[in-house]
């Protein structure tokens, strides 16, 4: 989403990398692949070649591998530095290449020094998992009401917001997919009830007949409620970084990005 906004916002062609692009069966065809990638940048330049996860794509070189993949990775390497040396009639190429990783240890040391800027994206705060709830339940119907106990409403985003601390805004999305299902087994499980047995298939569900999303669909209701006792955030790391990573980043200069 990053790399996305930071197309958007400079006006330049975005190409998102999959690693599957670039794996061929036969030999040496990864290496053409590599070339058209570099080729295509150019004719659409300014261009953004953005790589998930490219410590698989170009991780640290080793004795075991296998020539094919180091091929690749030399490959890849050569057109990269071709980048700065090449001018056109408007100057230097305007060809940028980022790339997204959880484990910037495991990346080839040549990769890293062809990367100068490097930033540490944190796992999101309260303010920004409230955000993220907000977004991703924009379209979903709520229930408003009160909960069984009574005390409580049945949908507490701020609850919510402490229950999932130190949890990733793909970790958030994925919760909020799993407890949106949870209205939905209910109603059917009831309505196959009402066809006796259960024997029937359930046929024409309308959106008015699920129930609204409760905070107990989310982690549980005994979790729930004793979340509900605590009145602080719990003391959860929310930077995501381990030692080995935090040592490494320190070695590296990476930055820690301020999200917003």
């Amino acid at each position: 989403m990053l790399a996305k906004a930071l197309a958007r916002e400079s006006g330049a062609c975005f190409i998102n990398l999959h690693i599957s692009t670039l794996t061929e069966k036969w030999y040496g065809d990864s290496n053409k692949l590599v070339a058209a990638v570099f080729s295509l940048a150019r004719k659409l330049q300014p261009c953004i070649v953005f790589i998930d996860e490219i410590d698989a794509v170009l991780g640290q070189r080793r004795s075991g591998e296998h020539e094919a993949s180091g091929m690749v990775k030399a490959e890849f390497m050569t057109h990269w530095d071709g980048l700065a040396s090449t001018t056109t009639e408007e100057g230097s190429q305007r060809i940028c290449i980022l790339g997204a990783t959880n484990r910037i240890q495991d990346i080839d040391e040549a990769i890293l020094r062809r990367m100068p800027k490097k930033f540490a994206v944190g796992l999101p705060n309260a303010r920004q998992r409230r955000q993220i709830f907000e977004l991703t339940l924009r379209d979903t119907r709520i229930d408003r009401g009160a909960s069984a106990l009574g005390a409580a409403p049945a949908f507490d985003l701020t609850t919510l917001v402490r229950l999932s601390a130190g949890m990733s805004g793909s970790d958030i999305k994925e919760a909020c997919r799993d407890a949106a299902m949870v209205p939905v087994r209910e109603y059917i499980k009831s309505a196959k009830a009402k066809l006796g047995g259960g024997g029937g298939n359930v046929k024409g569900i309308k959106g008015a007949a699920v129930r609204g999303l409760q905070t107990d669909d989310f982690f549980g209701r005994r979790k729930v409620e004793s979340q509900r006792r605590e009145s602080e955030e719990p003391k959860t790391p929310e930077s995501g970084r381990t030692e080995e990573v935090e040592e490494f980043q320190d070695e590296e200069g990476v930055e820690e990005v301020e999200r917003r």
